[in-house]
């Protein structure tokens, strides 16, 4: 009697995204080897935010129930005007925005939802661990995929996905294209409950828009920690890179905004400095059997706070294109990459333009402060719905997730 082989993958980058790919590819029944160069699989970094479509994407994976139980589930969201300390826009995240989404937004610690999936991950029989493998190259042939490691170890598999992140080897050998370094630059640090402002000790994530730069804090673990992000555009000639920062450079860009936001500069002890970078969409990232996920398929930076959602989405639209072509995964490729480049190449574009509207100065300030002024949580809605309304069921219909007509 003969049997069926078990079709196999291999996913390079224990990421939030590698681990939701493993999780939506033994779904459809496919053995996984997860690589990983880092010694141990864990996260780094500090806070996210998760709207409803990450929730949407979770859920699907079968992970939603254990990533809320580390969220903080939001009030508000919040945009302030640095410099004179009003409120520009404030869109409620209550039951409207939950009954209209059919899912919570809400900040998490990136450890605890890179946990929450990799609590999935470790109890699927189907996946097996690699760490400290750092991969060199790739290569494949009408049979299989094979990736050869910096120590010469080789591992092999019908497909190989590349998820290891904004500078993947994968998209490397893949694509060979180079990274769009914005020069914008961003501090991410934690502060303690009882460090924070009482005043600004907001169930919301809140954005301080100043000249050129802004501030980002929001509640992490229960309202313990609380997360601080800075941005600003760059004086200095970047390089894609992460390195220790200093409060010194992050005052120099942050003359001139109003004393409340302004206090927060000095409550993180230490700084990690990024110096963001993303990349051109493209038409094309499968090829044959590979294919890219998340921030190797498509880097975004961080001002519409979807880089984790949009990885998300991907490995769940992912698994269900193998699903519909009934396990030809070179064609399944195809379909995913058909359906995930217009949305996600749609966030990159309005990712550049969100930096540019919170970073207004003069004139442009003056028009973006009068852009929201008096509108209707149904009209903040609807412009999201774009975005939000993704989800499992509608994921294979393409950008059509679009706002019903305004009532």
């Amino acid at each position: 009697m003969t049997t069926t082989r078990p079709q196999s993958a291999i996913v390079v980058g224990g990421g939030i995204g590698g681990l939701a790919a493993a999780l939506a590819l033994t779904r459809q029944g496919i053995q996984v080897q997860l690589l990983e160069q880092a010694a141990e699989i864990g996260e780094i970094g500090a806070g996210i935010q998760l709207g409803p479509n990450a929730f949407a994407a979770l859920d699907a994976l079968g992970v939603g129930d254990i990533a809320r139980q580390r969220a903080v589930f939001t009030d508000h969201i919040i945009m302030m005007d640095a410099v004179d300390n009003t409120e520009i826009v404030r869109i409620e995240t209550g039951t409207a925005f939950r009954d209209r989404f059919n899912g919570p937004y809400a900040v998490i610690h990136r450890a605890d939802i890179h946990g929450s999936i990799l609590e999935g991950v470790r109890n699927d029989p189907l996946i097996s661990f690699h760490t400290s493998t750092q991969i060199d190259r790739f290569v494949q042939t009408d049979a299989h995929a094979e990736v050869i490691d910096t120590q010469g170890n080789s591992y092999r598999a019908d497909v190989v996905i590349g998820c290891d992140g904004v500078k993947s080897v994968v998209r490397q050998h893949l694509i060979g294209d180079e990274p769009r370094v914005t020069g914008h630059v961003v501090y991410r640090a934690v502060v303690e409950r009882d460090n924070m402002p009482e005043d600004l000790r907001i169930n919301a994530p809140v954005l301080w828009a100043g000249p050129r730069c802004h501030l980002v804090h929001y509640p992490l673990r229960g309202g313990q920690q609380y997360n601080l992000v800075v941005t600003f555009h760059s004086r200095e000639q970047e390089e894609w890179g992460v390195r220790d920062g200093s409060k010194e450079e992050v005052l120099s860009y942050f003359q001139g905004i109003h004393s409340r936001p302004a206090q927060l500069l000095d409550r993180p002890t230490s700084w990690r400095r990024w110096a963001t970078a993303d990349r051109e969409p493209v038409e094309q990232w499968s090829f044959g059997r590979a294919t890219l996920l998340g921030d190797a398929a498509h880097p975004m930076s961080q001002y519409m706070a979807q880089g984790a959602c949009m990885a998300l989405e991907d490995a769940v639209t992912l698994g269900q294109a193998v699903a519909q072509c009934q396990g030809d995964l070179p064609a399944a490729f195809k379909l995913y990459e058909s359906l995930r480049i217009p949305r996600s190449a749609r966030v990159v574009w309005s990712t550049r333009e969100m930096g540019r509207i919170y970073h207004a100065k003069g004139v442009e300030r003056t028009v973006r402060n009068a852009l929201w002024k008096d509108a209707t949580q149904t009209r903040f809605y609807d412009g999201l719905q774009w975005l939000y309304g993704w989800n499992a069921q509608n994921c294979m219909q393409g950008i059509k997730h679009q706002a019903p007509a305004s009532r």
